[in-house]
C-alpha cells in the first residue's frame, strides 16, 4: 500500500466514522457499518486506529485541533492590541472560529457540526473523550474571562464557560434545520450569527 493511498483510507475511514457517529452516536454505530459504509476491511480500521474508541478519538482530534487553534489564534490578536479585553471580545474569539472553521469543512459541514452535538449527550466515559480534547483552551480563555469579570469566582467562570460551550454546541448541531439559527453557510451570515450568540452570552456572563 502506498502512502498515498494509505492517508486516502485513513481519511475515508475518519470521514465516515464522523458521519455514522453523529448520526447514531457512539453507541449505535458499529465498526461492522463502518467497514460496510467505508468499502474497506477490519485489518485497515485495525492499523489505522486500533479500537472503535481510538477511531471516536481521531474523529474528535481533527475537529478540536482545528477549532482549538483558530480560537488561541483569534484570542492572540485580540490581547496583542490590548490584553484587557471586553466580554464581548472575549466570546467573539471563543464563538466565531468553530462556527467558521465547522461549517466550512465542505462536504463535512453538517457531519461535523451535528457530531459535536452528539459528543455533549454521549455517557461520560465517551463524552470525556471530547472534552479532553478541547480542554486545551479552557485557561486561556478563564484567565481572559477573570481579567474582564473580576468580581466571579474561577469555579463560578467555568460553570458560565461550559454554558457558552453548550449554546455553540446546539447552535452547530441544529445548522440548517428548520428555525435554526444557522441557515446557510456564507461567511456573512456565520459572522452574523456568532454577533448574536456573542450579544446573547455577554448578558448572562455579566449576571
Amino acid at each position: 500500500m502506498t502512502s498515498n493511498s494509505s492517508n486516502d483510507t485513513k481519511e475515508k475511514i475518519l470521514n465516515v466514522a464522523e458521519r455514522l457517529f453523529a448520526e447514531n452516536g457512539f453507541a449505535g454505530t458499529s465498526l461492522r457499518s463502518i467497514i460496510s459504509e467505508a468499502e474497506v476491511n477490519l485489518s485497515a480500521v485495525n492499523y489505522h486506529y486500533g479500537s472503535k474508541e481510538e477511531l471516536f478519538h481521531a474523529v474528535v482530534a481533527r475537529i478540536a485541533k482545528s477549532v482549538v487553534k483558530g480560537q488561541l489564534e483569534k484570542l492572540g490578536q485580540f490581547e496583542a492590541d490590548n490584553n484587557n479585553l471586553t466580554v464581548e471580545e472575549i466570546l467573539e474569539a471563543f464563538i466565531a472560529p468553530p462556527l467558521q472553521i465547522v461549517l466550512n469543512s465542505g462536504d463535512r459541514s453538517l457531519h461535523c457540526a451535528r457530531f459535536m452535538g452528539r459528543c455533549r449527550v454521549e455517557p461520560d466515559s465517551i463524552r470525556e473523550i471530547a472534552e479532553q480534547e478541547f480542554r486545551g483552551n479552557q485557561k486561556a480563555f478563564l484567565d481572559a474571562f477573570g481579567r474582564s469579570l473580576p468580581d466571579f469566582s474561577r469555579t463560578e467562570l467555568a460553570w458560565k464557560l461550559d454554558l457558552a460551550i453548550a449554546v455553540l454546541v446546539r447552535t452547530l448541531s441544529e445548522a440548517k434545520k428548520p428555525n435554526a439559527l444557522i441557515q446557510d453557510t456564507s461567511p456573512e451570515h456565520i459572522q452574523a450569527v456568532a454577533s448574536k450568540l456573542v450579544s446573547f452570552l455577554a448578558s448572562g456572563l455579566r449576571s
